[in-house]
């Protein structure tokens, strides 16, 4: 996705809210980037500007470490043991007021993230920790239950059920996002389990 100089000054305009998160990483990401993520794929998605102090003000990303930024970015959000589950998203780079600005849109996903093993939800301007809040994390889950149907139990059905065009019609539209997308080589089974498709229940305890 390819964004205009235009929304980015929008973006600014409005400033740092529910949906939106400025943070300045002049030459590289901090811990505070992937909370933010986190929290953006558990809540209702939104907008991340690198680049961008907390009043809106560019600052601007090094221009000599752009390149290992989005390195080390794309590299940690595929990551699961810093993400869980993984998620797959891109950055954009924009010229504006002579300054490189880095955009990363986060679409609300329909599973339950964790960043460095916590769980992150957003809360107006700000990222909050709710792994040790028993409540928040119930509402999170029956949220997400309540608005995505694949997060629908189907206890009986097997990989058999499942039409095999389809997974290859996955495939393609992954490998159109993404030429080096990892579901391009995986296998069916191991593609629905990336997908967060496919879990093993544990055996109930008995008395």
């Amino acid at each position: 996705m390819t964004i205009s100089r235009s929304r980015i000054f929008k973006l600014l305009q409005c400033g740092e809210g529910l949906n939106i998160e400025f943070k300045k990483c002049r030459d590289k990401l901090t811990l505070d980037v992937y909370q933010t993520i986190c929290a953006f794929l558990n809540r209702h998605g939104g907008t991340l500007l690198l680049g961008v102090d907390d009043s809106g003000r560019i600052t601007g990303v090094d221009p000599s470490a752009v390149a290992q930024i989005k390195k080390d970015f794309v590299t940690t959000i595929n990551n699961p043991q810093k993400i869980h589950p993984p998620a797959y998203l891109s950055v954009d780079e924009v010229q504006v007021q002579e300054q490189i600005v880095l955009h990363v849109y986060v679409p609300e996903s329909s599973q339950v993230h964790r960043c460095n093993g916590r769980i992150y939800d957003r809360n107006e301007d700000g990222d909050l920790d709710i792994t040790d809040n028993t409540i928040l994390v119930s509402e999170l889950y029956q949220r997400k239950q309540a608005t995505y149907s694949e997060n629908k139990v189907y206890p009986y059905a097997g990989l058999d059920d499942l039409r095999s065009d389809l997974m290859d019609k996955c495939r393609r539209l992954a490998g159109v996002w993404r030429n080096d997308h990892p579901w391009l080589n995986m296998d069916d089974m191991e593609l629905i389990k990336s997908a967060q498709l496919y879990q093993t229940l544990k055996p109930a305890k008995t008395a």
